[in-house]
């Protein structure tokens, strides 16, 4: 039998990346998972072996001395990272998309003074969009910088980053209104700025406090964490871009990637849930035969893997869009919807499968059911994935009458 969410077409590099992405998961993420979840430990060894593998430069062109590699490789390691610990994925993810934007938007001094020190894994990247009582409206962000010389000076409290404590890099969104003259849209008037800190907690540099890591439901392990400014000055030229009011196109240029790789590992999760649950079935006897005979389970069976081979077409649908210049927010949407949604379906229904047993944590599949509900608001609810998709669609499809 073909394994579930085979893509074709790819290259014998992609393969042989993907092969020892996989290798890597089987026999140093898996089986350490549940045990480091529940203590909710910093996978520190698991990380060293990705820097080792050379993920966290695998899409920072080779000129910084990264990879290279494309979109759809990224999501496809990322898929198989997910399918071992979800949160290992996002250790990587958010360090993703502070390199993809400096990459896309940085100055070159920027560029240069970064990039090849996230390649190699000696920074670690994280981004900060979203504020207490924000939500989904970005255009409320009350965080400010006001121009002090040749600094900023900046102000507000930020929340929900991961990698907050871990990261020595923050890409930040705030409010900047040099050079926007007061009733100027509020997503023309912030601004992102690259804020380099000490790793930890507590004050990590003068006017800058990561508190703590915020204790969750799931998605444990990496660190997730509040930001707040007091006073902190950032230099001129630690501007994304060099130039203010460019921060909202920058970020939403960062989440676009960023929902084709919660759409990842939405479908890296619902892998591992599957193979759970058939595997089980397999095992589990009733009523003198295996489960797996019982008409059904199969039918649970055959819908899971169904899920998981849709979301996987629509994610590679969506990375490989990116990946040829063309713009693929409706795609990106599309994928994150499906792929978080379908998760979560898929996971219920191996919980299902293994009965009373899935709710003991001595069942992988109880990790995965804490885990799952992360996806459906993670770098944009569902509905505001549909909003997204029907914009466009109504943009595709505008009537002419």
């Amino acid at each position: 039998m073909a394994r579930l969410a085979q893509t074709a077409g790819l290259t014998d590099v992609q393969q042989e990346i993907l092969a020892t992405v996989r290798d890597f998961v089987d026999k140093e993420i898996i089986p350490v998972a549940t045990e480091l979840e529940h203590r909710d430990e910093y996978p520190q060894a698991i990380v060293d072996g990705l820097r080792e593998l050379g993920l966290f430069g695998l899409m920072i062109p080779e000129e910084y001395g990264g990879l290279g590699e494309s979109l759809l490789t990224y999501a496809l390691c990322v898929e198989e990272i997910a399918r071992g610990w979800m949160s290992v994925s996002g250790i990587i993810n958010t360090h993703f998309i502070v390199a993809y934007m400096l990459k896309q938007h940085g100055t070159q001094e920027q560029k240069d003074h970064f990039l090849p020190r996230m390649a190699a894994g000696d920074i670690r990247g994280a981004f900060s969009m979203s504020e207490p009582g924000l939500g989904s409206d970005v255009s409320a962000i009350t965080s400010k910088a006001v121009r002090d010389g040749d600094e900023y000076v900046l102000n507000g409290q930020k929340m929900w980053l991961t990698n907050g404590g871990t990261s020595s890099l923050v890409a930040v969104l705030v409010k900047s209104d040099e050079g926007h003259p007061e009733g100027t849209a509020p997503h023309k008037s912030m601004t992102t700025f690259l804020v380099e800190k000490e790793p930890g907690f507590g004050e990590v540099r003068p006017g800058l406090t990561i508190p703590g890591k915020i204790d969750k439901m799931g998605y444990k392990g990496v660190d997730t964490t509040e930001l707040i400014m007091d006073g902190l000055r950032i230099p001129a030229d630690r501007v994304l871009g060099g130039v203010t009011g460019r921060g909202f196109y920058q970020m939403m240029d960062g989440v676009e990637v960023g929902r084709v790789n919660v759409a990842a590992r939405g479908c890296g999760v619902a892998q591992r849930a599957f193979e759970l649950g058939v595997r089980y079935a397999q095992q589990r006897h009733t009523f003198g035969k295996p489960i797996a005979q019982h008409q059904a389970v199969q039918f649970k069976l055959a819908e899971m893997a169904t899920k998981v081979e849709a979301a996987h077409a629509m994610m590679v649908n969506a990375a490989r869009k990116k990946d040829s210049g063309e713009r693929n927010d409706l795609e990106a949407g599309m994928a994150k919807y499906l792929a978080s949604e379908y998760c979560k379906e898929v996971v219920e229904d191996a919980f299902r499968i293994h009965g009373g047993y899935g709710f003991s944590k001595e069942y992988e599949i109880e990790r995965l059911y804490r885990e799952a509900p992360m996806l459906l608001i993670g770098e944009g609810t569902a509905e505001i994935q549909k909003m997204i998709i029907g914009r466009r669609l109504l943009e595709e499809y505008r009537f002419q009458g």
